[in-house]
């Protein structure tokens, strides 16, 4: 297993079907087919029975910046601990510095508007959110489903769109080669326009999560 927050390229571009976007602004990967239809539904459902209003450490007075819901995923479920495994497989990142396991649904109208996935570590917030595991250093995204339209993720300086479907991993790295946030990773959940949107969401942090 690789520490949270290097850079492992190589490995995950051994895995089949594993692509890189070309920019060198930031490490960002896809993997089509990433989890089975069967798994999508399966987690999906579990969305449905648990989701919540979405929150924000630091939504800068805009109460319409994130606006889906949130579903904190059950890690005794079985299929939710297979996810969490595989997660780590492919990552090489050990599940003990993951963030617990969340899943989003967004309905039509509904976005997270353009931010970083890490802490500004300038931020007020930082200490209350950093202190005992790190700054966020991957994340890994799951699409549950093909959205019929809307609901892309936007990277707005790497100049890439995402489009959600069915089963889909979309993985980035939050840090520059010096260690450092990279703020090219900053993206965007536009707006869903047709139909619902589902995934899950892993972030890995620079020590044990606890």
């Amino acid at each position: 297993m690789t520490l949270a927050g290097e850079s492992f390229a190589a490995s995950l571009m051994a895995i089949p079907g594993m692509q890189r976007v070309p920019t060198r602004k930031a490490e960002l990967f896809i993997l089509k087919n990433f989890l089975s239809p069967a798994e999508c539904d399966g987690l999906i459902a579990q969305i449905e029975k648990q989701r919540r209003p979405s929150t924000i450490a630091d939504a800068n007075g805009d109460n319409a910046f994130r606006t889906s819901e949130t579903c904190d995923l059950d890690h005794a479920d079985p299929l939710v601990m297979a996810l969490d495994g595989r997660l780590s497989a492919v990552s090489g990142i050990d599940h003990a510095y993951g963030e617990p396991l969340q899943g989003q649904r967004y309905e039509v109208g509904q976005e997270f508007k353009a931010h970083t996935d890490y802490f500004e570590p300038d931020g007020a917030d930082f200490a209350r959110y950093c202190s005992v595991s790190g700054q966020r250093t991957w994340t890994f995204m799951v699409y549950l489903n093909t959205v019929p339209a809307g609901g892309a993720t936007r990277f707005l300086e790497l100049d890439k769109m995402v489009q959600p479907e069915r089963g889909k991993l979309l993985a980035w790295n939050n840090r520059q080669p010096d260690g450092r946030v990279n703020p090219e990773t900053i993206h965007h959940a536009l707006k869903v326009r047709k139909g619902l949107k589902y995934v899950i969401t892993r972030w890995y942090r620079e020590r044990p999560w606890g």
